[in-house]
């Protein structure tokens, strides 16, 4: 698989408060200022926030499901929280090449996440290992179908 300084992809989604309660469930992260309304308005924020690793989930996503795909091994995520995610904020995370070393199959991305606004709300970088990555089974079998 070749990959080139400058390819991206980009996954949005809108953040609901069932979101947030359950990342909080899952995680154990069950800070006031995500969950709890009266608590949140007494803080700089004036309202509840999404967790930042909710955000940085969204990167995760993109790097197993779409770019690179299927196969994906995370090494490191370096991550920088820039602004406040807030619940109905719609979140666009992109991660875009910025370095590939063929001969270790290990990929550099820059990585950010962006509000409705055009705000950037993360910044980072991801290293992924990619020399495992393959199309999907799903994906597998939808070309086995167009060959035949």
């Amino acid at each position: 698989m070749d990959f080139t300084e400058g390819q991206s992809a980009s996954l949005t989604r809108t953040v609901t408060a069932a979101d947030v309660e359950g990342f909080a469930a899952v995680t154990g992260d069950v800070n006031p200022v995500h969950l709890d309304d009266v608590y949140a308005a007494g803080t700089r924020f004036g309202r509840r926030i999404a967790h930042g690793m909710l955000a940085v989930s969204y990167i995760s996503a993109i790097l197993g499901t779409k770019f690179p795909g299927p196969g994906t091994i995370y090494l490191s995520q370096s991550v920088s929280f820039l602004a406040p995610v807030y619940l109905g904020d719609t979140i666009t995370a992109t991660v875009t090449v910025s370095k590939f070393r063929p001969e270790k199959g290990v990929l550099t991305l820059v990585t950010e996440c962006t509000n409705q606004d055009g705000v950037k709300v993360v910044d980072g970088q991801a290293v992924v290992l990619v020399s495992e990555v393959r199309t999907s089974s799903a994906e597998q079998d939808k070309d086995t179908e167009t060959a035949a």
